[in-house]
């Protein structure tokens, strides 16, 4: 089954159980680091002067920390701090147990999907930020550091885990990406069910030639801002 016929499923039922793709060989997995490395690096050096302008902008709009990190699960069920420009108010948390406790249908939405269509938390520059995926500028510095990787499966909390099931070992199979078939294949339009499926689709089918294919169509994707809110 291709990778197509994969994303198409809204759940991982009737995936062959794991076994690493032949595709993906050492040199392949060498290339992808290697490609990781470099692109990551000179996007840091060449955006940084939009990094700052975000920065500044981001305290002007909402004063405090700039940068959010998020603990989440990598590769092989490690830890690490998912880098964001920080897009919600300081009190985020507490307005969301707020709002769960008042809204049945933000609540409903909530715990199908882990996300809310209309987030009330979400400041202005922040929705900016989302909407052109430019939040996500300081994960360069997590693929630098080895613990993304520029293409892969969405990274999740620990509290995700479950919802993944057996297929969790797909996951930590390899690095959660900054873009990845989630990402080009509708981002928040698509169901949960769905995302697991396109992770699971990704790491039975990564290869080099898979990692290019989906590093060419997230230029179109987040210029288009499909799914993106």
């Amino acid at each position: 089954m291709s990778w197509p016929e994969h994303a198409k499923q809204d759940k991982p039922v009737g995936v062959p159980r794991y076994e690493q793709p032949v595709s993906s060989t050492r040199f392949d997995l060498a290339v992808i680091r290697w490609l990781d490395v470099s692109l990551a690096g000179l996007g840091l050096l060449f955006l940084l002067p939009l990094m700052i302008v975000l920065i500044i902008v981001t305290w002007l709009g909402d004063p405090g920390p700039v940068f959010f990190g998020h603990v989440r699960i990598g590769k092989g069920g490690r830890a690490f701090h998912c880098l964001k420009f920080r897009t919600m108010v300081t009190d985020a948390e507490e307005r969301l147990l707020r709002l769960l406790q008042s809204d049945p249908d933000a609540r409903a939405e909530w715990e199908r999907d882990r996300k809310l269509t209309n987030d009330p938390r979400i400041t202005g520059i922040g929705r900016f930020m989302r909407k052109t995926s430019l939040d996500e500028l300081p994960q360069l510095w997590n693929v630098v550091r080895g613990e993304m990787s520029l293409i892969g499966p969405r990274p999740i909390v620990q509290a995700e885990v479950p919802r993944y099931g057996r297929y969790i070992a797909d996951y930590m199979s390899t690095r959660p990406g900054i873009s990845g078939l989630w990402q080009i294949s509708g981002r928040n339009n698509v169901s949960y069910r769905r995302r697991v499926a396109l992770d699971v689709a990704f790491a039975r089918s990564r290869s080099l030639k898979l990692y290019l294919r989906i590093l060419v169509l997230t230029l179109p994707a987040v210029i288009l801002q499909r799914g993106s809110y």
